[in-house]
């Protein structure tokens, strides 16, 4: 049975294998070399010391997956939007796990605050997780078209977004 739980300094090396596979062989990314342990570990420390959400789905002692949200932009008028990032083993895509860990990721954002959860899904023809974000709740914003230049093409940015909990209806202070 898949385990979905926080994070702990002991995923990274894991969190980064994972991670390094989408940098050099998938377009969900737009990073073109992949980020050493040092630099992982570093940030998901952001992420924790945003008092944001950084989870991994587990299964018998192996990683499958990791995701977390950090602030949309840096400024004080974004502190209740987030962007969420998901990325899973090889082995585990197909299964419904991404599905389960942007679900737990959209619960724990919510938990701590975060009205908006956005989506900035790299290449257009990433069916696989603007599947699992429109079954999940999201709503299709918009594309940037032709904005990331990765294995030898032009690659779009499709923008999706969810809002959490009472959203825009109230003041969050």
């Amino acid at each position: 049975m898949t385990t979905i739980r926080p994070s702990r300094d002991e995923d990274i090396a894991a969190i980064t294998a994972i991670y390094a596979h989408h940098v050099l062989h998938g377009t969900g990314t737009f990073e073109t070399e992949p980020p050493s342990s040092a630099d992982m570990a570093a940030r998901r420390a952001d992420v924790l010391s945003k008092n944001l959400p950084y989870l991994v789905a587990e299964q018998d002692g192996e990683l499958l997956g990791f995701a977390y949200c950090s602030w949309f932009k840096p400024r004080p008028a974004y502190r209740f939007s987030a962007e969420d990032s998901i990325y899973l083993a090889d082995a585990a895509r197909g299964q419904g796990l991404g599905a389960r860990l942007l679900a737990a990721l959209t619960q724990a954002a919510e938990s701590v605050g975060v009205r908006k959860l956005i989506a900035v899904i790299g290449d257009s023809a990433n069916a696989g997780s603007i599947g699992v974000h429109r079954g999940q709740g999201f709503a299709h914003v918009g594309v940037l078209k032709d904005c990331g230049w990765k294995f030898g093409q032009w690659r779009d940015v499709v923008l999706m977004e969810k809002v959490l909990g009472e959203g825009s209806s109230t003041s969050p202070e």
